[in-house]
Order: C-alpha cells, then structure tokens, then sequence
C-alpha cells in the first residue's frame, strides 16, 4: 500500500527508544503566546462568572450532543464571556505564569479564538479576537458574517443561525520552536481540549453547539484575515439556543 503524506508525518515525527526528543526537536526561547493587534476597538468582557442554575458536568457528560438546528435567540454578552473563558480563559496566575483552563503541550499556546458574532446581546454583529491574557474582545470587522462563514464551512446553514460562531486558528512557530515538526501533533490536541471545554460548558447552561472539522481553509482564513501559512484554521464550533 502507497503511503500518503499523512502517513509519512505519523512515521516520520514518531519519538524512538534512545532518543526521547526525536529528531529535529528546537529547544528555543518561548515565543509570545497571545496576539494583540493595535489600534483596534477593544471591549472589556464581564467577569466569567458561572450563571446562576449551571447544571453539573455529569448532565453535561451525559447529555452533550452535537446541535445543527438553532432558534434565532440571542445569548448574552455574560454567557459569551463565561464560555470564552471556559474554553481557553486564564484560570490562575502565580509567580508571574498564567495558567488556562485547557492544557497546552509545553504551555505554548498555539490556539488563537476568533468569533463570528450573529446574535448576541450587547455585541455588535461582526468578526472578532479574543485576548485570553485581558479577557476582552478585539473588533476585527463589523457587519453580517454568517452567511459567508457557512458558506466556507461547506454551507453548513448552522453557522448562519447560531449565536455565534468560534474559529480557532494556530499560529505554528510557537509549538514549532519548541517540538519541531512533532508539533502538528500537539496543536491538533490543543485545539480538541479546547473545543471539548466549551462544548461542556455550553451543556451546562442550557446551550447547543456543534464541532466543525470541515470548512474551506482558504475561505476561512480570508474572513479572519490570517495568511494560512503562519497562522491558520484548525477547527471551528457553533453555540446557541437549541430549537
């Protein structure tokens, strides 16, 4: 059987016996680990408090579903924040370090949150950053979006009718400094901590989302405006009011 380019990586990033870096492994210094664009509007989030009534991660565990069909009611800008910080928020602080609530290989931080807001209460319909290190919001674009984000992710009518849509992107050097090739793996499992934070907490307050692997990458990254080569969509959610 033929190998593929996929099975090459697996082979060929695999630590061995003897070795326990692998090969080609760059211990470098650590590079930043949270984009701040300048000159932007930027909007202080509420404080991440649970919302009253939360309900248990058992009932989240149990229950959790991928939603696709959503009602067109708005989530707060509360809720928003709670599921922000949820998701990949800073949880403590100690000696200088911040710690987030989803584990990071080498505590690199790959993971960029990006958000196409459609219905949410006291935000503006457009296309924005989250700054885990501030807790706040960074105004990208404004305007309706939904439609082109379901457009790239292969018309999936759910991200036009969602509240909100999350797109997670990598910006590579910061794993890749440190694991060399090896750090495909870790961002791809960074990326999944993330996403199963928020499908969680979303759970817990009465919300639906859904995973989405399959989207355009060049489609994406031109709505959020990255260049697909040093930092690009890795995978994306949808939240909101189940029908």
């Amino acid at each position: 059987m033929s190998e593929g380019i996929g099975d090459r990586f697996q082979q060929e990033t695999k630590y061995l016996a003897g070795r326990p870096f692998g090969t080609g492994v760059r211990r470098k210094a650590r590079s930043e680990i949270q984009k701040d664009y300048t000159q932007l509007a930027v909007l202080q989030l509420p404080e991440p408090v649970a919302p009253a009534g939360m309900l248990s991660l058992d009932h989240a565990l149990r229950t959790r579903r991928s939603v696709r069909d959503y009602a067109s009611r708005a989530i707060t800008l509360s809720e928003l924040s709670y599921l922000l910080w949820a998701s990949d928020g800073i949880s403590q602080k100690h000696f200088g370090q911040q710690f987030r609530t989803a584990p990071s290989a080498g505590a690199t931080y790959p993971i960029e949150t990006y958000l196409v807001a459609n219905n949410v209460d006291g935000l503006s319909e457009g296309i924005y950053h989250y700054v885990a290190t501030s807790h706040s919001l960074e105004e990208l674009i404004s305007g309706s979006f939904g439609e082109a984000i379901a457009e790239a992710a292969l018309n999936q009518e759910m991200c036009a009718e969602a509240a909100v849509v999350f797109v997670w992107t990598a910006v590579f050097e910061r794993s890749r400094r440190r694991y060399g090739q090896r750090c495909y793996r870790y961002i791809y499992l960074d990326a999944g901590h993330i996403a199963e934070n928020l499908a969680l907490a979303a759970v817990a307050m009465g919300l639906g989302s859904c995973q989405i692997g399959a989207f355009y990458d060049d489609e994406v990254n031109n709505l959020i405006n990255v260049d697909g080569v040093e930092e690009s969509a890795v995978y994306m959610s949808v939240v909101g009011h189940p029908v």
